[in-house]
């Protein structure tokens, strides 16, 4: 979690044109794909801004700019055609202040989910007794999603520095979907610990807790598991557009899956010792 911290803080994510604003073309060479320096030359007359040409698989292409009209878009696929045979995979155009627009709506919603989130484990939990109370069950799962909104962030940071890979709107809502997935193995624990501590009192909260991750482990990883397996073929198989999507809500529900265990537990227990030291 502080290592994900660190490299957002050096590196930061590398915004895709949802909320940069920009257009982007994928085209896949049916003969001889050819180099990306000789596509640049190529399009150097159009002079287009901010001109970014990456390789996709054995025989593709993806051409990033400034935004363009359909009319260049038409251009650009001329160019390439000549004496070639090309096929166009995908074109997106997103204005700027439609990006910057995205961008502001984007931070609301992620907000709005976090809070909505809290208040629902804190009125879910409100009558249960022990040494830890509602609210504190709420921060807890409130930590626990972070650390599994910040490992996904994290490892984006390090492949948009590495490999240029952005963060667009369809990794937004993997992370969204994280949230969900997590917050239900959150939520499968605590509802555990309420169990046990009612059955068998608050004396040793932290012995409780224990008992209660022993007895939901299985069914955490199992429902883990099952997530991961139509994730993890969309991954390899689903294409580029996918691909990215399904990298995100892998790494967010493996996340989720060790914080719900081993992050939002343990703050709970922290909480009760701490109203022991007070007393």
């Amino acid at each position: 979690m502080l290592a994900s911290i660190a490299v957002l803080a050096v590196w930061g994510l590398k915004p895709g044109i949802d909320f940069t604003g920009g257009s982007i073309l994928e085209i896949d060479y049916l003969d001889t794909r050819v180099a990306n320096e000789e596509i640049e030359q190529k399009l150097a007359g159009l002079n287009l801004d901010s001109l970014s040409v990456q390789s996709a698989g054995q025989n593709g292409v993806i051409i990033r700019t400034k935004y363009i009209n359909e009319e260049t878009h038409q251009e650009i696929f001329k160019i390439l055609g000549e004496n070639q045979s090309i096929e166009e995979k995908r074109f997106e155009s997103v204005g700027s202040v439609i990006g910057q627009e995205l961008k502001q709506k984007t931070f609301t919603l992620v907000f709005i989910c976090l809070f909505a989130i809290v208040v629902y484990i804190a009125l879910a939990f409100r009558k249960v007794r022990g040494p830890v109370k509602s609210w504190q069950y709420a921060l807890s799962s409130l930590v626990s999603l972070f650390h599994d909104i910040l490992i996904p962030l994290g490892i984006f940071a390090v492949l948009g520095k590495l490999y240029n890979v952005e963060i667009s709107i369809p990794v937004i809502t993997a992370l969204l979907t994280v949230i969900g997935c997590s917050i239900n193995n959150v939520v499968v624990v605590f509802d555990r610990i309420r169990e046990n501590t009612i059955r068998k009192g608050a004396v040793n909260f932290g012995e409780t807790v224990n008992d209660s991750i022993n007895q939901t482990l299985g069914r955490c990883l199992s429902t883990t598991f099952v997530y991961l397996l139509p994730l993890i073929a969309i991954f390899f198989f689903g294409g580029e557009t996918l691909k990215y999507f399904a990298l995100a809500l892998i790494l967010g529900i493996i996340a989720g899956t060790i914080s719900a265990v081993f992050l939002a537990s343990p703050v709970l227990v922290f909480w009760g010792n701490r109203k022991k030291l007070t007393i």
